[in-house]
């Protein structure tokens, strides 16, 4: 068994807390991301499973057997940093088989062991060379192989890919999905890139200020974030977040005044007392359609043609108001050009003040 699971997991540095009292549980064979901003708290987690770090409060459990106290090396977990760290003056095969040497293994079984690592990683043809001699891919699988090669219970990974240029994190993506599937084992991979978390999770965990704020599958995060930093973290182009206020709320949902005075109808439940209280407003980039009449709008300060996707950004970046719709990629668009959208009810989303999602209306 290669369950992980934390129980009231906190660190603090002096007065600064990295991580607040965290409970997770990783189920055995699960490919689990933890994605989130820089200082997060995210690699803090980690490295607390891992052992390189001593907790302040809380304990570790790696199939079901408190390590808490246990060094790294007695805890069956092997890590893949995002520096390579390889040893420039071995081979392949010898970097590989390092951990093996240094647990003092037979010769015939390391041998044994590289090969099928080798194989597995399509790095065969690679055994004789020295890093220098390498791809920033190829390194970073040197480097899985490094760890896979003892056949840890689980594999821990801090942003693997972000030393990479976009083409080789595309491909490496694809390794680790394909490693994940013949290995079979628990992997826990932490990164920023929200992509990655998307496409290589069986489940995300979102982390913001040394908190996780929700755990779930990729696409019920996306379809239903449970606060605004969730909503922030997860989706591509991000979600359009916009100052409101609650103007009405019924059984039917609330109706949310937007910036300009225009209004919008959002399923979402909201109590009688929150009404007139300032709120957050979500809406998806494809979930805003073509409206001539609609509440959303502005002029296109920039228009973005990728294949078959479309976006234009409406008003200045960064900006209260300000939005992004996906539009048919034959759309024709000029800079300057007044566009107007609307979203149906059902597809928007509203935040508290304090940045908690009101319950979605069930159909």
């Amino acid at each position: 068994m290669s369950s992980v699971a934390v129980e009231g997991l906190a660190k603090s540095f002096g007065a600064a807390t990295a991580l607040h009292p965290t409970d997770l549980a990783i189920e055995d064979g699960e490919f689990v991301v933890i994605v989130g901003p820089s200082g997060c708290g995210k690699s803090t987690l980690l490295r607390l499973i891992a052992g390189l770090e001593t907790p302040s409060a809380g304990r570790v459990l790696i199939g079901g057997r408190d390590v808490t106290a246990l060094e790294p090396a007695a805890r069956g977990i092997a890590m893949v940093f995002q520096s390579y760290a390889l040893y420039p003056h071995l081979s392949v095969a010898e970097n590989i088989a390092f951990p093996l040497r240094m647990a003092k293994v037979d010769k015939e079984v390391i041998a044994a062991k590289v090969a099928a690592v080798a194989e597995l990683l399509e790095l065969g043809a690679l055994l004789d060379r020295r890093p220098r001699a390498l791809s920033g891919g190829q390194r970073q699988r040197v480097s899985i192989g490094r760890a896979i090669v003892r056949d840890p219970a689980v594999l821990l990974l801090d942003e693997p890919l972000s030393n990479l240029d976009a083409g080789l994190r595309v491909r490496m993506r694809h390794e680790f999905a394909r490693l994940h599937q013949r290995l079979g084992a628990t992997m826990i991979y932490v990164t920023h890139d929200q992509i990655e978390a998307m496409t290589l999770a069986n489940r995300i965990v979102v982390m913001a200020h040394g908190r996780v704020e929700q755990v779930g599958a990729p696409l019920d995060l996306y379809a239903a974030p449970a606060t605004i930093r969730v909503a922030e973290a997860i989706g591509s182009p991000a979600m359009n977040l916009l100052p409101v206020r609650i103007a009405r709320a019924d059984a039917a949902g609330a109706v949310v005044t937007l910036p300009g005075g225009a209004e919008t109808h959002v399923a979402v439940h909201v109590p009688p007392t929150a009404v007139g209280a300032a709120a957050t407003l979500g809406v998806r980039p494809e979930h805003l359609h073509p409206d001539p009449g609609g509440p959303f709008g502005g002029r296109v300060e920039l228009f973005e043609r990728l294949g078959p996707l479309s976006f234009a950004h409406l008003g200045e970046a960064g900006t209260l108001g300000s939005i992004v719709a996906q539009l048919p990629s034959d759309r024709q668009v000029t800079l300057g050009e007044a566009l107007c959208f609307s979203v149906a009810a059902v597809n928007a989303h509203l935040f508290a003040e304090d940045g908690a999602a009101y319950p979605r209306l069930t159909p």
